[in-house]
């Protein structure tokens, strides 16, 4: 009789329960989705590893993605309300019970997509997580950002001899590009990363000597770009690349400041001053390979500055160690050999992380790209880098204290563009709850996005921009 009763009370606790809370499956820790124009990312994050099937329908496109050994749950659910109105890819998400242990994920999409759905192992503060990568069938082209950022400025007309005011004007009058010619990216990489931009204008027919004196509109643009017989009289780039973001935080200091945020805010003060400066006549503009909170991997960073043809790449960075004593910025160029001290070569191991922590799809065919573009570097690139990163240490050091006197190397993978001049900036120790605090004072980002400034002026005046001509990969 006992055991008959017993029987009975779980008899109720199944009816009251119901089948989808009895299967056994993962745990949903956490869910996130990450907008940006390049591409959206969803993550699911468990504590086992999940199997998914996708299913892409293109009218009207939606992803549909079923994941086994799961049950929905209030986590899970909480993705659909995770979705922005100001997604540029991502109208709505959908979740069900498709079947007792697989759920069913349905992203609808504002425009046609190229879906990439993969699995990331346990790595820092992250356990399981399934990604699902949104890239637009239509690429961005990074030059035509730079000139809609203007025209979102209001800057109104330009005069004829604004070269970044010509430009915007012809570039409107053109039809948009779509899909662009091999010959359109002869001096980029050979094979463009699915979340990089497309290539800026540079064919091999600006360079052909007895070529039509009649210029082409694109032709134009090149020699806007590029400059003529060594001229500085083009648009002059400045690369900059706010660290980690996305699923990747990067460091976190005592009171809880993330550097990818403190990062981003110094890139967008540093653009104002960098777009609103000219160096002998020429315009400015600064370049950011991310302009808000999503991860981009290292070797995407380097493409994208070597696409629009970057005069200079400086990427920002917060320092951290263990413990909170450590203090000061400090300024890293690349190293043909090994690193100049064990600091720098820790430092340059612990940067190079980000990929593993931002989430890196490395069975994409463009990972291999990517690793092979971060194993070029140039002797005269690091010379030139190491010019640059005095002319900022000397400007650093009368707002702030320095970390270290001298531009420290090692091989840190997001500074290998073999054509292009660059550094990474420790602004501070963000570990320091002194330098944490300042770090998050609009005041002492002034000063350093001053400081930055001057350095790369500083650089200019002794090492004038000249034509750009740019290996091939």
């Amino acid at each position: 009789m006992k055991r008959r009763s017993v029987l009975e009370g779980l008899g109720s606790i199944v009816l009251t329960l119901g089948l989808p809370e009895l299967v056994h499956g993962a745990t949903i820790v956490s869910v996130r989705v990450w907008p940006a124009p390049e591409y959206s990312r969803v993550t699911i994050e468990s504590d086992t590893a999940l199997t998914a099937q996708q299913t892409f329908i293109a009218n009207p496109p939606r992803l549909a993605v079923d994941i086994g050994g799961l049950t929905l749950s209030p986590t899970l659910k909480e993705l659909v309300a995770k979705v922005q109105p100001e997604d540029p890819n991502i109208a709505g998400i959908r979740v069900g019970q498709f079947s007792p242990d697989v759920v069913r994920l349905v992203v609808d999409l504002k425009k046609p997509i190229r879906p990439q759905v993969f699995t990331l192992k346990p790595v820092g503060a992250y356990q399981h997580r399934l990604v699902f990568d949104l890239y637009p069938e239509q690429e961005l082209d990074p030059l035509e950002a730079l000139i809609s950022e203007k025209i979102r400025e209001g800057s109104g007309g330009a005069s004829p001899t604004d070269p970044l005011g010509e430009l915007m004007a012809r570039q409107t009058q053109k039809p948009a590009k779509t899909n662009p010619s091999a010959s359109s990216i002869a001096t980029a990489p050979a094979a463009a990363s699915s979340s990089a931009s497309a290539a800026v204008p540079d064919g091999p027919a600006a360079h052909t000597p007895g070529a039509s004196a009649t210029a082409t509109p694109e032709s134009a643009d090149q020699d806007m770009l590029r400059g003529k017989g060594g001229a500085t009289d083009r648009l002059i780039i400045i690369a900059l690349d706010p660290g980690h973001g996305g699923e990747d935080p990067g460091a976190v200091g005592p009171g809880g400041t993330r550097e990818k945020d403190v990062v981003l805010r110094l890139a967008h003060m540093l653009r104002e001053r960098i777009n609103a400066t000219e160096v002998k006549g020429s315009a400015m503009r600064a370049f950011l390979t991310r302009d808000a909170d999503f991860f981009v991997p290292l070797g995407v960073r380097v493409q994208k500055a070597r696409r629009v043809q970057a005069d200079l790449f400086v990427s920002l960075h917060a320092d951290a160690f263990f413990t909170p004593d450590p203090q000061g910025a400090s300024v890293f160029a690349l190293s043909e050999g090994g690193a100049s001290s064990s600091a720098a070569r820790w430092m340059a191991a612990k940067e190079n992380k980000a990929d593993l922590i931002g989430g890196l799809n490395v069975k994409a065919k463009d990972a291999t790209v990517q690793r092979a573009l971060l194993d070029m570097s140039t002797t005269a690139q690091i010379s030139d880098s190491l010019k640059l990163g005095n002319k900022l240490l000397g400007e650093i050091k009368r707002v702030g204290k320095l970390h270290k006197g001298s531009v420290e190397q090692a091989a840190f993978a997001v500074l290998k563009a073999p054509d292009i001049p660059s550094v990474l900036v420790e602004a501070a120790f963000i570990s320091n709850p002194t330098e944490e605090a300042k770090l998050n004072s609009d005041e002492f980002l002034n000063k350093l996005a001053d400081a930055l400034m001057r350095g790369i002026q500083g650089y200019f005046a002794k090492n004038p921009p000249l034509s750009r001509v740019r290996i091939s990969s």
